[in-house]
């Protein structure tokens, strides 16, 4: 496992006193909530204190620019702690090694909470995977900040041994296995689950790495029976 610091007890940031963020947070928790489709674009402009109701057509565009906005906004949140963990892997010569490398993938998501302190971008970016179409490994429908772009690179040359849409749909699939244990086990009562979330969350990432980079099974011959 990547030395890596995983902070269970950070708080949520100040709030934003920036409009436009304040509209992609709004947008997030909301999204979080009632589904992608699910929150009105004047829901989203009065979470987020705008007098005026078509804040998010003029500052994203439609329902879909501020959806990339979300997903932007807190990609390049996690970029400073990918680019320490991807000097810390190469500096240790494990970028190579799977579990490091999607440690770098998923782990920072972790520090990343709404103003009431709970993982409401793990839900929603669990709806916007589900919606992802696309057979190309790491393609989510845009650009991706670079060190995460460079974590995508390491992953796929470790499993090169798969198709491009296999691979694509074991990172979707993985990649909803850690946000649901978010969602799902974070900041629970530890009596009430039987387990603390590190141990959980040690399990669940175990399970990534195999579910990540087990060998493709051939279909068997026609006429085989076993």
């Amino acid at each position: 496992m990547a030395n890596v610091k995983i902070d269970l007890e950070a708080l949520p940031a100040a709030e934003p006193t920036d409009g436009k963020t304040r509209l992609i947070l709004a947008g997030e928790q909301l999204f979080a909530e009632n589904g992608i489709n699910g929150a009105s674009m004047r829901e989203i402009a009065t979470k987020a204190g705008q007098g005026n109701h078509a804040a998010v057509q003029y500052h994203f565009g439609s329902r879909e620019g501020l959806v990339r906005a979300i997903f932007d906004y807190r990609m390049e949140q996690m970029e400073a702690e990918r680019g320490a963990m991807l000097e810390r892997a190469r500096a240790m010569d494990r970028l190579k090694d799977a579990r490091t490398i999607l440690d770098i993938i998923l782990l920072p998501q972790l520090d990343l909470h709404d103003a009431d302190g709970n993982h409401s971008y793990a839900s929603f970016l669990s709806q916007y995977l589900l919606q992802s179409r696309s057979p190309e490994f790491g393609d989510f429908s845009g650009s991706e900040p670079p060190h995460l772009t460079e974590a995508l690179r390491l992953m796929r040359e470790r499993v090169d041994y798969l198709p491009p849409y296999v691979a694509q749909r074991r990172l979707i699939s993985i990649s909803l296995m850690f946000l649901n244990i978010l969602m799902r086990h974070h900041g629970t009562d530890e009596v009430a689950f039987g387990e603390s979330f590190p141990d959980a969350l040690e399990d669940t990432m175990e399970q990534i790495v195999g579910s990540m980079c087990m060998p493709l099974r051939l279909a068997p011959a026609r006429g085989d029976s076993n």
